[in-house]
């Protein structure tokens, strides 16, 4: 097995894990489902297809910058002359037809994500993030990623590529400890904490979506200082590891 690194950032992003209709959630970092959302549509696997070609993939988030937490607040349906479609696809009567929603962002927040499993697969996957059939997006179709999306692709150890090599979109203030938190998908026994989300998805079927549980550590790291940077050198440093892959 080896692996990719992706470059999570975009003015918003949103990680729903629980939401409803009128209540959409976002977590502080990425969910399961979300990066499969993102892998299928660049795939252009439509909705109600089988998931089983993400079962084997393995996912590790790097909080390079948590963003800030944004609550958009606004109506849906207003005017409409049939009303609001229902998840069964029938119709809201006319005298409910608006609806008051409240959908939460991050803001200005980065992620770097290492994807292991099978070769073969991640060749595929590699193929469809550079010329993806439907655009990816970071949660919601509203949140279009940066570029570059995909950094490299077969690297032999992407966690370790994380750990010690993938500069961090953050420059270091006075008296900040040089560490990141990192999301696994395993109960690690010095994690600082250890939960369940509900967010393994079993079907994106628009009107069956079924979501099993899995458990995650969040652990944070010691990291070399020197990957923090900021401006022209996060950049800088950005290209020149994704040119050691192209040989340039």
């Amino acid at each position: 097995m080896s692996g990719l690194v992706l470059r999570l950032a975009a003015p918003l992003q949103s990680w729903g894990e629980h939401s409803v209709f009128t209540q959409r959630d976002t977590l502080r970092f990425p969910t399961r489902s979300g990066l499969i959302g993102l892998l299928a549509s660049a795939e252009g696997l439509e909705r109600g297809r089988s998931l089983a070609g993400y079962e084997q993939l393995r996912f590790t988030v790097r909080i390079d910058r948590p963003g800030v937490r944004m609550l958009d607040f606004h109506t849906i349906g207003g005017g409409l002359p049939r009303g609001v479609p229902r998840p069964d696809g029938t119709q809201r009567p006319q005298e409910k037809a608006t609806m008051v929603t409240r959908r939460q962002y991050l803001a200005d927040a980065a992620f770097t994500v290492a994807i292991q499993g099978p070769d073969d697969r991640l060749v595929e996957i590699a193929a469809a993030l550079r010329q993806p059939r439907w655009q990816p997006y970071l949660g919601r179709r509203s949140c279009p990623p940066d570029h570059p999306l995909l950094l490299r692709s077969s690297v032999t150890d992407p966690v370790a590529d994380l750990r010690t090599r993938v500069p961090i979109a953050r420059a270091l203030r006075e008296h900040d400890q040089p560490e990141a938190e990192f999301i696994t998908e395993t109960a690690e026994n010095t994690a600082d904490a250890v939960t369940e989300l509900a967010d393994v998805p079993e079907s994106f079927n628009r009107y069956d979506r079924r979501y099993r549980t899995r458990t995650v550590s969040i652990t944070t790291h010691a990291m070399p200082a020197d990957l923090f940077v900021s401006g022209e050198e996060y950049w800088d440093r950005l290209t020149a590891y994704v040119k050691e892959e192209e040989g340039r």
